[in-house]
């Protein structure tokens, strides 16, 4: 199966991502990427706004994306799974489609079984 995400990108377009700062230092993201929230707190740059993009992800919402820095993106990202990846609905990834005005994901299969998304350029 094609990777949901990469048509998708709504979960990069509606949280704010936020994570401890020396994070930035150990996954090298660049500074400019990144905005202060609290002292201690970085988010995305974009996604601290009231209508959140990350300013990291590339294309159209809906339609073909990216993550300029997918290798080196911060840890709440790496657990952004879309609906049904582990045998579930998820509903961030539910709510994210949802206020995009795109369709949740729904099981597939012979047996509507869920699919297994590749992974390795996950939005």
């Amino acid at each position: 199966m094609n990777n949901p995400c990469l048509s998708c990108g709504a979960c990069c377009a509606h949280y704010r991502v936020s994570f401890y700062w020396r994070e930035a230092e150990n996954n090298v993201i660049r500074a400019e990427l990144t905005v202060a929230v609290t002292p201690h707190r970085l988010a995305m740059r974009g996604t601290e706004r009231t209508t959140p993009r990350c300013d990291a992800l590339l294309g159209t919402i809906g339609e073909c994306v990216s993550c300029a820095i997918y290798t080196a993106r911060p840890s709440p990202c790496h657990g952004v799974m879309p609906s049904w990846h582990a045998g579930d609905a998820d509903a961030h990834c539910d709510r994210a489609r949802a206020a995009w005005g795109l369709p949740v994901l729904q099981p597939t299969g012979p047996d509507a079984a869920p699919a297994t998304a590749d992974l390795s350029q996950v939005a």
